[in-house]
């Protein structure tokens, strides 16, 4: 038996965090989507150690995340302490205008309670949307129970309780008029990378079969993005793009719902970490690297502070 975690094994958030098809998507999605939040996204961009290698940078927080939902108390206790310490030296300042929600000048903090609720938002919202997609539709005590989760998990890092609704129905009515609100978005940075997150841009377009299986990866990102933020990023989806994703993503649902018409070679891959396979990505971005190969070309590797220091 494992050591017990700060989530029970019965809890909605190791059972669905615990399924491979939401782990290996909703990360990618919530990065793609919480883009829209300039103070997010600038805060990340300036103050990471990742500006080359921003796969190992989610491989790093989905392995983070998974210690605190997955792991042992222990294990969480180290990850937790890991982001405490990195996130105690984000703070600053956008450095030009970003909407007109957010001028030049407007602050930022990793420790301000309203940033870490819509990190939170933005990551439970994909790991729910993907759950639903792929597995199957939540009831709506699993969802109230799955957003209580996350909520406590948020305050493990920091969040205080009050930053967040306190049901999800209220926290629904909030992110959803957020979502289509005029506060979102993009500076031309977090375009270029979340089109690259979202499989928009290929630059390096592998081997078959690893073509065909990053290919669905990204139609399951890219369709279940909410409409207006594949517009905001010029994403081409119409009803051919509609109908394959429908397809992939029936196939992937049908084989969480009839487990045993699965083959068992197959079965074993539907749950379990993810992070084994973050690693992955993460290492081949590295390989990149060392070749001189940018895993996301047109991305400056400086931050603003560094870029305009000349």
């Amino acid at each position: 038996m494992s050591a017990p975690g700060y989530f029970a094994d019965n809890s909605m958030a190791r059972r669905v965090m615990s399924k491979r098809a939401v782990g290996l998507t909703y990360g990618q999605r919530a990065l793609v989507v919480g883009a829209v939040h300039p103070l997010l996204y600038v805060g990340t961009a300036e103050n990471t150690e990742h500006r080359l290698t921003p796969y190992a940078r989610l491989a790093l927080t989905g392995k983070l995340f998974e210690a605190v939902f997955l792991g042992s108390k222990a294990e969480a206790d180290l990850a937790l302490a890991f982001t405490h310490k990195k996130h105690g030296k984000v703070r600053g300042a956008l450095p030009e205008d970003a909407g007109s929600h957010y001028p030049a000048g407007t602050g930022y903090s990793a420790a301000d309670p309203h940033l870490m609720f819509m990190t939170m938002a933005f990551t439970f919202d994909s790991a729910e949307v993907m759950y639903d997609l792929l597995v199957r539709r939540l009831t709506d005590g699993e969802r109230e129970a799955l957003y209580q989760d996350y909520v406590r998990w948020a305050e493990l890092f920091g969040m205080p309780r009050e930053a967040a609704p306190g049901s999800y129905p209220l926290f629904r009515k909030y992110f959803d008029t957020y979502l289509g609100s005029d506060e979102l978005f993009l500076t031309d940075e977090a375009r270029l990378v979340g089109s690259y997150l979202a499989g928009q841009r290929v630059p390096y377009p592998q081997r078959m079969p690893l073509q065909q299986v990053t290919s669905a990866f990204f139609l399951l990102v890219q369709g279940s993005l909410p409409p207006r933020i594949r517009d905001m990023y010029g994403m081409r989806w119409g009803i051919p793009e509609q109908l394959a994703y429908r397809t992939l993503a029936q196939a992937v649902r049908a084989a969480h719902i009839a487990p045993p018409l699965v083959p068992p070679v197959l079965r074993g891959t539907l749950a379990g970490p993810s992070a084994p396979v973050y690693k992955l990505v993460s290492r081949r971005e590295h390989e990149l690297a060392r070749t001189g190969r940018p895993s996301m070309p047109g991305v400056d590797p400086r931050n603003w502070a560094a870029r305009n220091s000349a």
